[in-house]
């Protein structure tokens, strides 16, 4: 199950406050910017910044080129 279209268009980073990339597949959302990874468990996603999982460059290209094939777009607009 994915999270709620709604749920998207108002979730932001917890630091940032900028819009997120959801790999609905994997279970995570990224901010790019910050080349932070949240998880989602159980379609709850876990925005605690100290929970978040920081992504070395290799795994940041990886997801941004994976948002690209897959037409992942940002939660929403900034």
């Amino acid at each position: 199950m994915a999270l709620d279209p709604q749920l998207l268009e108002i979730l932001a980073c917890p630091d940032d406050k900028g819009p997120l990339l959801y790999f609905a597949d994997d279970e995570f959302l990224y901010n790019p910017r910050l080349k932070r990874r949240y998880r989602v468990d159980d379609d709850i996603p876990v925005m605690l910044i100290d929970e978040a999982e920081s992504v070395d460059d290799d795994e940041h290209q990886r997801l941004v080129a994976l948002a690209d094939e897959r037409g992942i777009t940002p939660t929403f607009s900034a």
